[in-house]
């Protein structure tokens, strides 16, 4: 039986347009998110069979697998929600998201600063890979976050809030080799509502996961 099953996306393919195409959307979503899925829930019965016959040869290989694609499932979980056609500007009090406002100030020093950090991350990460801005829970701060492929260089125990995908797979077909055009076009469809839900969820589990020295 799967353990991981594809979200639905929140909005149809031409939500997005003309920011992201509906091309672009319904490639990314029903087929490259649906691969993270399927690998997920592929090297989960390859890791039962060898704990089933203690076949552990390919326990390497089975655990970086699992990682890349358990990393890749849930950071498109996480894309396709941050987004929105009715998104775009930036977190305002008066908009009901003046939390979220305050601690993009207090973590980066204003807002342009954070958006030219993130939108600098997510431009120039390294071959394949995301720009992420994370709740980091020691200190109670928002960082930014450069994740290669989807799981490598991160801060343990930092929960995403908000994710540009700066793999090829998200803006070939539209924007070439241009990322830079396509991480500032995506300014235009972030969905402060729901960044700011994720960090009031993040900030009230707080470091509950971390054990307390």
């Amino acid at each position: 039986m799967a353990v991981y099953t594809l979200p639905e996306l929140p909005y149809d393919y031409a939500a997005l347009a003309p920011v992201i195409s509906p091309e672009i959307v319904e490639l990314h979503h029903d087929k490259h998110h649906a691969a993270y899925v399927k690998g997920a829930n592929d090297t989960l019965e390859q890791l039962a069979e060898a704990r089933d016959k203690e076949a552990w040869g390919s326990i390497n290989g089975l655990e970086k697998s699992l990682a890349f694609h358990l990393s890749g499932h849930i950071l498109h979980s996480v894309y396709w929600h941050n987004m929105s056609g009715d998104g775009g500007g930036e977190p305002l009090e008066k908009d009901g998201v003046g939390e979220l406002a305050e601690a993009l100030a207090e973590s980066f020093g204003s807002f342009a600063k954070f958006k030219a950090q993130l939108s600098k991350a997510a431009a120039t990460t390294q071959g394949s890979g995301w720009g992420v801005l994370a709740f980091e829970p020691l200190s109670g701060r928002l960082v930014v976050e450069q994740i290669y492929d989807h799981q490598g260089n991160v801060g343990q125990g930092s929960t995403p809030l908000l994710v540009f995908d700066a793999w090829e797979h998200a803006f070939y077909l539209q924007y070439r080799n241009q990322k830079v055009d396509f991480i500032e076009a995506m300014w235009r469809v972030v969905d402060w509502q729901d960044v700011a839900r994720r960090y009031t969820a993040a900030k009230e589990r707080g470091d509950s996961l971390l054990l307390a020295p």
